[in-house]
């Protein structure tokens, strides 16, 4: 029997040689750009916990109604039928985020992306202050240390954190008055939305204890879209192998060894665990935490910083830095282009979201006077920011009779309604079992007309002459 192979390496940072979970636990580099991703990160904590109690023209800044296929997004509501709008919107969204990766790289997963921001200052500083600094954390690999009682501790403080989260995250769909509800009720008043929130705070415990920098490596793809996304003249975080190579430690250093004194501290401070001097990799997040390690080493043995900086991989090389190239020039172009379309078509949709539709089971009813009779229904949604009353008239059924209960309809801003119409005509007003008729729907200055063709019995046909 042939024996199985070796391990060829470690194929993931987070993967030890026989495949078990190599834990990582980065040691912080506390240095200028530390500082600066700390003011960033809190700062967009702060924005996340604020933006559902903010109002923006009475409504709120952000509240994504999934039920009621209702978006509202900084003061203004996108109704199901504004599929143009929230397609041009998505698609300017797309090619502003391959626009900024090709001129700053994977700023956004080092300095914004929630994953980072919240593992690296929130949930990492907290462990770090129940289980001590890298050297003092405990074993996670060791049988029973999860049940320690300072890891225990932590978990306690984690799930608090982690149900914070989860109705703050939830408050973007439902709005904190409706949360406000929830929150004073027992579950088994409202089991659906308090099984949503259980998941979700369950997902993010998970994510913040379990999974980590295996979110990045694993399941976001942003890494693998990298290679496409960035060419040669994008900012990334790097390393000056020329300057820092060949490397030199201690009585191993001559005059021609590099500045890198190959002393780790770029390895062990990595989130992610991987060593920049190996190049740009999948795994790297360009979180600057191994410029701040190499920044501060450079300063004790008396050699410039920015071994690690921020730089092009053209500029490493000695190749001069082109501003014009082809993605910086057509991703602008396309960018200003869905953006002129989107703000246009937001500018000059009507005031109004008017939908026509027929009567729900039967198309047509035959009364007993020999009238038919057809049901009309008509939804209109106000986008105004002000309350409107909507007539509704019929045109095109003068010789029949109109039947309206509520006609004309009051509608409060941003609030959907509907109404039905029954038209009733003589059998003869049919054609080929069909009356084309029109729907105007007035309200101040806002007037739209919407053809509609009444159904009758089938043998309603005209008499042919032989």
């Amino acid at each position: 029997m042939t024996a199985a192979p070796a391990p060829g390496g470690r194929v993931l940072p987070t993967l030890n040689e026989d495949g078990s979970r190599n834990w990582i636990r980065p040691k912080p580099a506390e240095g200028r750009w530390w500082r600066r991703r700390q003011v960033v990160a809190y700062a967009l904590m702060v924005l996340f916990f604020a933006i559902p109690h903010i109002r923006i023209n009475g409504l709120p800044a952000i509240l994504l109604n999934v039920p009621r296929r209702e978006f509202t997004l900084f003061g203004t509501t996108f109704l199901p039928t504004d599929t143009m709008l929230l397609m041009l919107l998505l698609a300017s969204i797309v090619i502003a985020i391959f626009l900024f990766s090709a001129l700053f790289g994977r700023v956004w997963c080092g300095w914004a992306c929630p994953q980072t921001v919240y593992l690296e200052f929130l949930y990492r500083p907290i462990e770090r202050l129940f289980e001590g600094g890298r050297s003092g954390s405990l074993n996670l690999d060791r049988k029973g240390s999860h049940f320690h009682p300072r890891r225990l501790l932590k978990y306690t403080v984690y799930l608090a954190l982690s149900l914070f989260l989860a109705h703050t995250f939830l408050a973007y769909f439902v709005g904190v008055e409706a949360l406000a509800q929830w929150v004073r009720l027992s579950p088994r008043e409202h089991p659906v939305p308090f099984l949503v929130m259980a998941v979700t705070t369950a997902m993010i415990f998970t994510d913040f204890t379990w999974f980590r920098e295996q979110t990045c490596l694993i399941a976001c793809p942003y890494g693998r879209w990298q290679s496409v996304l960035l060419d040669k003249q994008s900012l990334v975080v790097a390393y000056d192998y020329g300057r820092g190579e060949p490397r030199g430690r201690g009585k191993a250093r001559t005059d021609a060894s590099g500045d890198c004194i190959d002393c780790g501290a770029c390895v062990i401070t990595c989130p992610t665990g991987i060593d920049i001097r190996n190049g740009l990799q999948m795994e790297c997040v360009h979180c600057t935490q191994c410029m701040d390690a190499c920044d501060h080493i450079m300063d004790q043995v008396g050699t410039p910083r920015g071994l690690i900086r921020y730089a092009t991989q053209d500029a490493l090389a000695g190749k001069p830095k082109r501003l014009l190239r082809p993605r910086v020039v057509l991703y602008p172009l396309a960018l200003a282009l869905f953006v002129g379309a989107f703000v246009t078509a937001l500018n000059t949709r009507a005031a109004a979201d008017v939908t026509i539709l027929r009567g729900a089971g039967e198309p047509f009813r035959l009364e007993a006077d020999g009238r038919v009779a057809n049901q009309v229904r008509v939804r209109i949604a106000n986008r105004s920011r002000a309350e409107h009353t909507y007539a509704i008239t019929i045109l095109g059924a003068e010789s029949g009779q109109i039947i309206a209960p509520e006609n004309p309809l009051t509608i409060a801003p941003g609030e959907l309604r509907s109404t039905s119409v029954f038209v009733l005509l003589p059998r003869d007003a049919f054609t080929a079992g069909r009356r084309d008729i029109t729907v105007r729907v007035t309200s101040g200055g806002f007037a739209e007309s919407f053809p509609f063709n009444l159904l009758g019995p089938a043998d309603t046909l005209p008499t042919v002459v032989p």
